[in-house]
């Protein structure tokens, strides 16, 4: 196996690096499509004449398909696969982007906003399938996360660049843009991408295999559903749920915090918005690093994952809770930035803690579980901080609520998240 595992490392590991940029690429396309109308939220709303509780739902529309089809989403990528699964996703949400600048209703936008948000689930189970087969354990944990920080990279460009777009385009010309550069990663992915073969499966898995055998040793005719009935499940889809809160409260409102709160024009709020996003790369990056460094100093793997988890939690509700009380505007927007880089710590490990809890045959089913979870949190970010704004006027109840939701996720994590599930077959 020395021999086997020395002459073939080099040609994985070039290969496989190349799989994650593909995919840090297509993240980025994936959350500029998503982020396209918090951009042009205000705009959009001067234009249609909707309230801001209107903005709420139709910011969230994306957002519960995205969460409910993450349950089936994950299913079939462990049923048929990433690339098959990644490829029709990413043809059919840059095809509902460009066809959404065309709507003249309210109706007719809200659908197309659902139907991106089921097209755009398989992602990341694709991506923390694609980590389980090509990385090792003590591997995944970076490669993982620099998936996730393809997001954080859109939210930190996403309102300059989309801001121009927005201003010299307009809204419509915008999201035709951003869909149509989903098309060259489309082909790119069909061309470069496949799954290991046996031979680079043992080389990747040469110092697991037989922990990895043990693990999933009469798991892997366990049904889908069985899932739910572990304690460890419910409590990832709660914690989850309570970081996502915040930081879609970030990603849906935080230009509109910008321009009617602090008072910056629509120009600024395009540059002002990017630098909590900029922060919150560098914490996705920070997160998955720590994680893998601490596996490789003999830290216990899961406790190793739920480090930067808690911490992260905690900590991003000691920065977010004291935003509304604070009168200086680079006091608030240092706050934003921390609290958005701290709620960013475990975004990439909790996919990644996915890998390590589940069966191997499950792996994308309870990373899609949990992301359901996390995004059932997100739907109910936009709507709740439209219903507060509408009824009080001011962001104060919105920071509080997300600080108390992120102790929430600390504590799910941290408490009752403990070992790796281990299910039967029926």
């Amino acid at each position: 196996m020395k021999n086997v595992t020395e002459s073939g490392a080099a040609p994985v590991t070039r290969l496989r690096w190349g799989i994650i940029l593909i995919l840090l690429i297509a993240a980025v396309v994936n959350y500029l499509d998503r982020a396209n109308l918090s951009i042009a939220n205000t705009t959009i709303a001067k234009e249609f004449g909707f309230s801001s509780t209107e903005m709420g739902l139709l910011l969230s529309a994306f957002l519960w398909p995205y969460a409910l089809a993450n349950l089936p989403a994950g299913w079939l990528v462990d049923k048929l696969g990433p690339k098959k699964m990644f490829s029709w996703a990413l043809g059919l949400w840059s095809t509902f982007t460009v066809m959404a600048a065309f709507v003249n209703s309210y109706s007719m936008f809200y659908g197309l906003r659902m139907l991106l948000g089921v097209s755009e689930s398989p992602f990341f189970t694709s991506g923390i399938k694609i980590t389980h087969r090509w990385f090792s354990e003590k591997e995944r944990g970076l490669p993982t996360s620099i998936i996730n920080t393809g997001s954080q990279i859109a939210n930190a460009v996403a309102p300059p660049i989309l801001t121009v777009l927005l201003l010299t385009l307009g809204w419509r010309g915008m999201f035709i843009a951003i869909g149509v550069a989903g098309i060259p990663l489309l082909l790119a992915w069909l061309k470069f991408y496949r799954d290991p073969t046996a031979r680079e499966e043992a080389i990747i898995h040469a110092e697991q295999r037989a922990v990895e055998k043990a693990t999933v040793q009469g798991a892997s005719n366990a049904s889908w559903g069985s899932l739910f009935r572990s304690k460890t499940t419910w409590f990832m889809i709660l914690g989850n749920f309570s970081i996502m809160f915040t930081i879609w409260v970030y990603l849906t409102w935080l230009p509109s915090y910008l321009e009617n709160s602090l008072g910056f024009s629509l120009k600024q709020t395009g540059w002002i918005a990017s630098i909590p996003f900029f922060a919150g790369i560098f914490g996705v990056l920070c997160g998955g690093a720590i994680s893998d460094r601490l596996i490789r100093r003999g830290i216990a793997t899961i406790t190793a994952r739920k480090i930067p988890i808690v911490c992260g939690a905690a900590l991003a509700a000691c920065f977010v809770a004291p935003i509304p009380f604070v009168s200086s505007t680079p006091l608030c927007i240092l706050l934003l930035s921390l609290g958005y880089f701290c709620s960013q710590l475990p975004s990439g490990v909790i996919w990644t803690l996915a890998t390590d809890i589940a069966p191997k045959e499950q792996v994308a089913s309870l990373g899609a579980i949990q992301n359901f979870g996390g995004f059932l949190g997100a739907a109910m970010a936009p709507i709740i901080t439209g219903v507060i704004l509408d009824m009080t006027g001011q962001f104060t109840n919105v920071f509080l609520l997300g600080a108390g939701l992120l102790m929430i996720g600390a504590f799910s994590y941290g408490l009752f998240v403990k070992k790796p599930i281990t299910l039967h077959s029926n």
